[in-house]
């Protein structure tokens, strides 16, 4: 097992694929178990729908912490345009779709300030978040202050149509838009940042504009996740982001990307996404009490560090050994 673990890891993000896996297994087992008969479309679809936001969110963070940095703003940007969203997305026709751009170029712009003041400002990635964090989340209370709001049902039916798998089409658009991103100039220069700051710089990579390039993109898929949110609950919630600034630092880690930077890829955190998803589905059908459930949830991830961490360290016996 160790050596397939090396073997996956130092590849594309493997290990995020690893527990994938078994969470689909065990997701499977407890279910049967539990209601004896398969999961239905419909249990499939649910599963889909809940779990974009967090792909969405765990993407961009993916994209921070390949340059080495960290995001803990990002609860803060998905509670604010949650809370646009759910009180200015309304009408019908294309007027919703419209005001849906407004907020996702509004998310793209707090994470712009960001990386303005982590690269122009060479603060602490994790100060500065932490510090943009509490003013995105005071304004989404300011604009949301109790939950409520609405979205049309136009847009629910293009986002996440309750009757039609709508999700796997904007899932396939988020994974092809990191194999695309990935290739590009911008996407190379990410991990390099992420690798060796100084010798990036020196081979006239310039850190900040990439450093400032990716908190905008993270910004906007913490956007992207808030309008999937507000599509599947119906409804908005100023405090709807706060679950996503661990869950999607939780993703990136079972997902296989490297705090240090520079190592994974975005696909990997999208598995941990989903791995973390079915994980609450499991403890439900397993009829664990939902007081206990984020102590099994921390469990999981200690679990899939130390995996990653064993998987790290075979891995880098096999090259000494080469």
């Amino acid at each position: 097992m160790r050596d397939l673990i090396g073997r996956l890891v130092p590849t594309q993000a493997g290990l995020g694929y690893i527990v994938l896996v078994a969470t689909a297994a065990a997701y499977l087992i407890v279910y049967t178990s539990s209601l004896g008969r398969f999961p239905t479309s419909f249990d499939y679809l649910s599963i889909l729908n809940t779990m974009l936001p967090l792909v969405f969110v765990a993407i961009g963070q993916s994209l921070v912490v390949l340059t080495g940095g960290i995001d803990l703003s990002v609860g803060g940007i998905v509670s604010l345009c949650v809370a646009v969203t759910a009180t200015t997305v309304t009408g019908t026709g294309i007027a919703p779709f419209g005001w849906l751009i407004v907020v996702l170029v509004l998310g793209a712009a707090c994470g712009a300030i960001n990386g303005v003041i982590v690269a122009a400002g060479r603060i602490a990635p994790i100060l500065a978040t932490l510090a943009t964090l509490s003013i995105f989340t005071g304004l989404a209370l300011w604009v949301l202050p109790v939950p409520g709001g609405s979205i049309p049902s136009v847009v629910r039916n293009v986002l996440s149509n309750p009757n039609v798998p709508t999700g796997l089409i904007w899932l396939g658009v988020a994974i092809g838009g990191w194999l695309v991103l990935r290739r590009t100039r911008f996407g190379m220069r990410i991990y390099a940042v992420g690798s060796d700051e100084t010798s990036a710089r020196a081979v006239g990579v310039p850190a900040g504009r990439v450093k400032l390039g990716v908190y905008a993109l993270s910004g906007l898929c913490g956007a992207l996740a808030s309008v999937f949110y507000v599509s599947t609950t119906t409804a908005g919630d100023a405090n709807a982001g706060a679950p996503f600034i661990l869950t999607s630092i939780a993703s990136v880690v079972v997902g296989g990307v490297a705090f240090t930077g520079g190592r994974g890829s975005a696909l990997g955190a999208v598995a941990g996404a989903v791995a973390l998803t079915l994980v609450i589905d499991v403890l439900f059908f397993a009829g664990i009490d939902p007081l206990y459930q984020s102590l099994f949830q921390g469990l999981f991830l200690v679990v899939a560090v130390l995996l990653g961490t064993v998987a790290t360290l075979v891995a880098r016996r096999r090259r000494a050994a080469a």
